[in-house]
């Protein structure tokens, strides 16, 4: 498994004042995914000028707000079978899930932190 990616994300029902405050540290938004396959959401995607990223990830259905690893690796059933191996579990409410451009899974360490492990699917 090859990381292609590392950057933190920040899950929020309130995406717009988050995405506020990374303007003001100079981020700006690269992209937008918007999906309401099994969970609604839309993924921001920012990137300040030295090279640093943090997606904005709103998702109206969270009642709190939640920061997260976000992972993009090359081989997304080897990772998630790394950390599964490592004593991961999926998050509640977030069930691995497939989007016309990854496959994604939020992750929770034994100690509670989360990660997002994701691998872009290419189209051909």
């Amino acid at each position: 498994m090859k990381i292609t990616t590392f950057n933190p994300s920040v899950l929020t029902n309130d995406a717009e004042s988050t995405i506020e405050l990374f303007k003001s540290l100079g981020f700006e938004q690269t992209h937008n995914k918007a999906e309401n396959v099994d969970v609604e959401f839309s993924a921001h995607r920012m990137k300040n000028e030295g090279g640093f990223h943090v997606d904005v990830v709103e998702v109206p259905a969270l009642q709190q707000t939640y920061t997260a690893i976000r992972i993009n690796v090359d081989n997304y059933e080897e990772a998630y079978d790394f950390f599964m191996s490592k004593g991961f579990r999926e998050a509640r409410g977030f069930a691995p899930s497939t989007t016309a451009s990854s496959k994604y899974a939020y992750l929770v360490s034994p100690s509670g932190f989360i990660i997002d492990v994701c691998q872009h699917v290419r189209k051909n």
